[in-house]
């Protein structure tokens, strides 16, 4: 039986059926490990008396960090009107709990009501949590170590990296450090403070577990820990042993649903970029180089003549951007931006973002098996917009040698569609394990081009697949969701 991993977001709702998980006693087994082997260890023995002040000696450190931290670490309650049907009221409340009109048909509001955790940042009142613990809030209270609650309003979000700023009156409030996540190290104690399950002021402990963990964003850069997090536990800090903010818990990976030992943090060398723009202009803006990007995999890096997978391939330029300004083509790979390499998608749209606007950069990529070198100046990046195409299932299977079903991309059809051209050939249906459908190709693609030769419509697909043999490679050119993308695949 297949079970399925789900990413979940660490707010806590009430009607959570409440479950405190085990604490993991890590320093047990390494104490009887020691014992064991004391006397076959012939240069510098640990005995237990040895081992027992190490433990006392980490149990001072934790307790160091407790006081050091619990002050400026806060828990976050909500309120948001919810409508019936799962959206806020737009009414704001009128049909709520304690209307007259509650007793007609009208759809019936209710005042949900959410926790999660945070962290002064700022003795001003600023304070850092994330983006979903926050999100479509009518009310916002932070409850500080001291007892005192806060009324709070939100200076700024980025949904993007899941993070908001809320600002709460108050002055000369004890606040944490953000450090340089970039200086930790795999395997390094971490400490993970906040509210799980609505318990205020609980600390776990454990270690880095990995690193640059991408779930399922551009901007995704996780620590993952084993430290134990839950709901409730989303914008608390995760701490190193001095104190210092090294990840703010966002998120845990879980076939259960609760805890499973690996959670995840935005580090923080990135939320404190984040929270610098928010705080001063409420919102974050991010560089852009107009240009759509993919992951340069074996079969593409053979396809395009590269001895390896280091580099982006483009696969489509925005008219009139910055990238086609300065002559970025489609097809071409991206090697360094400012002279440091870029040699996946994600290390280059970070690079790019963190990149000062107007600025020029220096892109260095293939071309043709060429290496060149382009100015580019950096643009804005503007708000994203996706176009959903979705596949006619009426239609018949066609090109059984590649394992598709297409057809002519028409007025009606483009209309029917919203495609932004008539030109290629639509994807209407792929075959279950055949060679497109190994490839990655999708119901709703638009073929482009196939081996670098252009398919305006079916009859030039006919044209270009009619001399392909078994073992030969086929690239495609397709257009998705209104996005350029490179597939490849062999034929079997």
């Amino acid at each position: 039986m297949s079970s399925e991993i789900k990413t979940r977001r660490l707010g806590f709702s009430h009607g959570f059926a409440l479950g405190l998980g085990m604490l993991i006693l890590l320093l047990g087994g390494a104490l009887g490990f020691v014992a064991k082997n004391e006397a076959s260890t012939s240069t510098a023995p640990i005995n237990k008396a040895s081992a027992a002040i190490l433990v006392d000696q980490l149990s001072d450190a934790f307790e160091q960090v407790a006081k050091q931290v619990e002050p400026g670490v806060v828990n976050i309650s909500t309120e948001q009107i919810v409508h019936s049907d799962g959206t806020p009221d737009p009414f704001g409340g009128m049909f709520g709990e304690n209307s007259p009109f509650r007793y007609f048909d009208h759809p019936r509001d209710m005042k949900q009501k959410s926790l999660g955790s945070g962290f002064v940042v700022d003795p001003r009142g600023y304070i850092l949590t994330n983006d979903h613990v926050v999100k479509n809030a009518t009310k916002i209270k932070a409850k500080l170590q001291d007892g005192r609650e806060l009324e709070g309003t939100v200076v700024g979000t980025d949904p993007q990296t899941d993070l908001a700023v809320i600002k709460v009156k108050a002055e000369d409030l004890p606040t944490l450090k953000l450090a340089s996540s970039d200086q930790v190290k795999v395997g390094q104690w971490v400490l993970a403070f906040g509210s799980p399950f609505g318990l205020e002021q609980t600390m776990t402990a454990g270690i880095i577990s990995a690193k640059g963990r991408e779930i399922n964003g551009n901007f995704d850069n996780f620590l993952q820990t084993d430290a134990a997090i839950n709901p409730g536990n989303s914008g608390g800090p995760l701490v190193n042993l001095q104190g210092e903010v090294v990840g703010i818990n966002t998120m845990i990976l879980s076939e259960s649903g609760g805890f499973q030992g690996v959670g995840l943090a935005i580090p923080a060398t990135m939320a404190n970029r984040v929270y610098t723009q928010l705080i001063s202009n409420g919102k974050v803006t991010r560089g852009w180089l107009g240009v759509v990007i993919q992951e340069l995999t074996p079969g593409l890096a053979k396809s395009f003549n590269m001895p390896n997978t280091n580099g982006v391939l483009v696969s489509q330029v925005e008219p009139n951007g910055p990238a086609a300004k300065a002559g970025i083509r489609p097809e071409d790979i991206i090697l360094e931006l400012n002279g440091t390499e870029t040699k996946n998608p994600r290390e280059l749209s970070a690079a790019v973002a963190d990149s000062k606007i107007g600025a020029p950069a220096k892109v260095k990529l293939m071309r043709d098996g060429k290496q060149m070198t382009l100015d580019v100046p950096i643009g804005q990046k503007p708000v994203e917009r996706a176009e959903n195409v979705q596949p006619d299932s009426d239609s018949n299977p066609q090109h059984a040698k590649l394992g598709l079903a297409v057809q002519n991309v028409d007025p009606e059809t483009s209309k029917q569609f919203k495609l932004p051209s008539l030109g290629g050939a639509l994807v209407t249906d792929v075959q279950s394990g055949g060679p497109a459908d190994e490839g990655g190709v999708q119901p709703g693609d638009i073929i482009r081009s196939l081996n670098r030769k252009p398919v305006n419509n079916v009859s030039d697909l006919q044209a270009v697949t009619k001399d392909l043999k078994n073992g030969s490679t086929v690239l495609l050119n397709v257009l998705r969701n209104g996005q350029s993308l490179f597939l490849t695949f062999d034929l079997s």
